[in-house]
Order: C-alpha cells, then sequence, then structure tokens
C-alpha cells in the first residue's frame, strides 16, 4: 500500500512539528532525517503501517539553490513510494529572507508535481500563529513585533506575507481573505480557481481558527502540493479518511518503553526557550556553553562533559544550554562572526549528544532547529518513529541507532514552541505513556 502523504520539512524540529499533528489526526508517521539513499528497512516499509513520511532537510537557512535540489531530492523519493498528496512544511513565522527559501522551493515543487497552483497557510492557532489580511500575528502581535524581527538567520520585519513571498517568488503571490474562507470549503475552492486563472501560483490564507483550518484542508485535499505550518497538518487526516484513503488506529503513536539517562540540549535563543531554561535550572542543574569559550580550546567543552556526566549519575535530568539573550548572542556573533558562533554550538551540542548517548543517555530533548540537525545528524539518526504530543507542535520519537540494543526516545523542539515548563514536563509525559 502506498503512503498517502509524502511530506518535505525546512528543518528538524519543523518535521516533527508536522509529524505529531499527523499522529494526532490518526496517521501512523516516520520522520526521516535527510533524503535516504536507499530504503531503510522495517521503519520505513509502507506495506508494514505507514501511512505518512515526513522527510526533515536543514534548507531553512541555506543558500537557495541547495534547498531547491535538496527539496526536489526529498519528493523524488516520495513520488517514488507513491504518496497521493505532497506537503512542503516551513515555520509558523514564515522563516525566511528576501532571498527565500520558502518561494524558490515552493515553486520548483510546484513545477515538479505540474501543480498549477499551491496554497500557503503557516498559521497554527494553538500555538498562536494566526494571519489575517495577509498578516501573520504571533499570540496578539504582529510578526515583525513579536521578537523574531530580530532572528539571528532569519529576521522577520515584514508581517505582510503577500509582500514577503512576493520579493521571493518568480509568479504573482495573491491572498484568500477570511471573508471567502467563512463562507465554507466549496467557495474558498472557487476563490482559489478563479486567482489561478488570472495566473495567482501561491495563495497566502488567512486563518484565525481550527475551522478555518478544516474549510481550508477540505478546499485543498486534492491539490497536488500543499505548504505550510503543521497547523494544516492536524485537519488533513480527517479529509484522507472521507475519501477512504486511511484506516482508523487506535494508537497511531505508540512507542516502546523508554530508558536510559534523561538530557536536555539547547541552542535556541527564543523568548520561550529562555523561559523554559529558567524554569529548569530552578529545578534541576545546568551548564552554560559560552561560544567564546569553546573557541578557545577544548577546555569548556570536557568541563561540559563532566558536569553532565556528574549529574547523570546522580539521576538527572540534567541542562546543557547555549541559549541566551539577544545582548550576549550579539556580543558572541560580533567577537566570532554569526557563521562561527553558530558552528562551535552546534558542534559542541553534536560531541555532547554523541559522548553521552553511548555513555547510556536513552531520554534526550533537543530546543532549536539548527541545534536539532546538528544533534541528529551525529548521531547518525535516519529515521524516527513519531509517537505522542509533549506540547502542541512537539512530539517524543524513538530511533533505533547501530549497536544500541533500546531505542533512543528523542523530543526535537522548536525553538518558539512550549510553555515555560517543557523540559520537566517532556520526562514526565514519557514516564505516564509507559505506564499506560
Amino acid at each position: 500500500m502506498a503512503i498517502v502523504l509524502g511530506a518535505i520539512a525546512d528543518d528538524f524540529t519543523g518535521a516533527t512539528d508536522l509529524a505529531n499533528n499527523l499522529v494526532r489526526g490518526g496517521m501512523r508517521c516516520v520522520q526521516l532525517n535527510g533524503v535516504p539513499d536507499q530504503a531503510l528497512g522495517p521503519l520505513t516499509d509502507t506495506s508494514r503501517g505507514i501511512d505518512a513520511v515526513v522527510i526533515a532537510l536543514k534548507s531553512r537557512s541555506c543558500p537557495a539553490d541547495r534547498a531547491v535540489a535538496d527539496s526536489l531530492a526529498a519528493l523524488e523519493w516520495l513520488q517514488a513510494r507513491g504518496a497521493r498528496q505532497f506537503f512542503f512544511k516551513y515555520c509558523s513565522t514564515f522563516d525566511s529572507t528576501d532571498e527565500g527559501n520558502i518561494g524558490p522551493v515552493s515553486d520548483a515543487l510546484a513545477k515538479r508535481l505540474g501543480a498549477r497552483q499551491t496554497v500557503m497557510v503557516p498559521a497554527f492557532p494553538i500555538n498562536g500563529r494566526t494571519v489575517y489580511q495577509g498578516h501573520l500575528f504571533v499570540g496578539d502581535r504582529l510578526l515583525n513585533e513579536s521578537g523574531m524581527e530580530h532572528h539571528p538567520l532569519t529576521p522577520m520585519r515584514d508581517a505582510d506575507l503577500v509582500r514577503v513571498l512576493a520579493r521571493q517568488s518568480a509568479h504573482p503571490v495573491g491572498l484568500v481573505p477570511r471573508s471567502v474562507i467563512s463562507r465554507g470549503s466549496k467557495a474558498t475552492r472557487r476563490h482559489l480557481d478563479d486567482m489561478a486563472r488570472q495566473g495567482v501560483r501561491q495563495a497566502i490564507c488567512d486563518t484565525l481558527d481550527e475551522a478555518d483550518l478544516a474549510t481550508l484542508a477540505a478546499a485543498v485535499v486534492d491539490f497536488p502540493l500543499v505548504t505550510g505550518g503543521s497547523g494544516l497538518g492536524q485537519v488533513l487526516p480527517e479529509q484522507y479518511r472521507r475519501r477512504g484513503w486511511l484506516a482508523e488506529v487506535t494508537r497511531p503513536g505508540l512507542l516502546a518503553p523508554a530508558s536510559g539517562g534523561a538530557l536536555v540540549l539547547s541552542g535556541s535563543c527564543s523568548k520561550a526557550t529562555l523561559s523554559q531554561v529558567d524554569h529548569f535550572l530552578a529545578r534541576h542543574p545546568g551548564f552554560a556553553l559560552d561560544p567564546q569559550a569553546l573557541a578557545e580550546g577544548a577546555t569548556h567543552l570536557a568541563e561540559a562533559l563532566a558536569f553532565a556526566r556528574r549529574e547523570l549519575a546522580g539521576g538527572g535530568p540534567v541542562l546543557l544550554y547555549a541559549s541566551a539573550d539577544a545582548e550576549r548572542v550579539g556580543q558572541a556573533q560580533q567577537a566570532l562572526g554569526v557563521e562561527r558562533a553558530g558552528a562551535l554550538v552546534e558542534a559542541a551540542l553534536s560531541t555532547l549528544a554523541s559522548t553521552l548517548v553511548e555513555e547510556g543517555v536513552g531520554r534526550l530533548v533537543v530546543a532549536g532547529g539548527e541545534s536539532a540537525g546538528a544533534v541528529v545528524s551525529a548521531l547518525g539518526v535516519r529515521a524516527m518513529r513519531i509517537g505522542e504530543q509533549i506540547a502542541p507542535g512537539v512530539p517524543w520519537t524513538q530511533a533505533t541507532l547501530a549497536g544500541h540494543e533500546a531505542p533512543l526516545s528523542l523530543a526535537l523542539k522548536s525553538g518558539n514552541f512550549g510553555d515555560a515548563d517543557f523540559f520537566t514536563r517532556a520526562f514526565e509525559v514519557l514516564m505516564r505513556e509507559a505506564k499506560r
């Protein structure tokens, strides 16, 4: 049996965000980290009960031509598995620059699929991301006043997504306003068809609540390609069931029992993650990684490892973090350069993860998309089965590592997601699921 949905995500935490919502919608889902060079065995055998495959790329902030090439390679792999529909997943805060990469990638995917039009649905209302009159809001603030204007790689200084995407895409961009969506899926589809006849290839969609998402899903379920945040992913499975493409499954997110030490690695500097770090440190031990100290030699990293080993031996959980406020991040970037500062942190988190997992850590939380990508690459995680949700947009997953008998339980958290207690809550959820 072919998979129903093949998805391409532009970062690793975004991939698990989408996969989480697909599982909550009743789909059995696997995430692949990078485009496989061959079949990966039982985990990705679609005859063994997999409804959706999400391929995670590190294509959000790389050069646009590389993002396009990687995305097309992922599409080719998914097409070979017979997916009925394809999904390009990006962040609910539309993270990109004037050069891309959302516009160039969506243009290329649509062209390869022969799709005359696709939709842009970044909204994730349950996490406070909504779109009105084409403007993206984070909570009650416009995107460019939400803190995203200070993002070190993709600062978002314009909340008008039609305008943002028009600077990236080679084709006309239009808007599906709330006044149309409120009239239902048929009216929405007619509006989209009218726009397509006028040459509009990409349509930003207003979305204020879950009902708007459901309307959009019903309107575009027959599109070859849809794009957006994970909010759309939570409502598409119901449309698949209505067409008889998807069977009912009792527990699509069932994983094996978790074991091993509990570790949190955080490279995100978002407001949400900073509050999570503070909450965790008030209750559990943590060690702050300093990019400038990392640049001076191996001593700082060795200190972090010694700290982690000592605290893990005491039962954990323990936090190792490079998360810092904008002023401290700016100081490090000024001293080292933006790319080098980021690379030093990613390399340190990767070394810490691979070393400590080898020594017995079996429950690992990673905060930040770039950090997550670096860590899973260092661990050699090729595929993950998606489990139960910790918080909206963030599930537990499990991966089998070479040379390890027990699976690694892994949670990859987008920087902006989760309440202040996320890090502590994550391990509580894992323990609760083990008792069910």
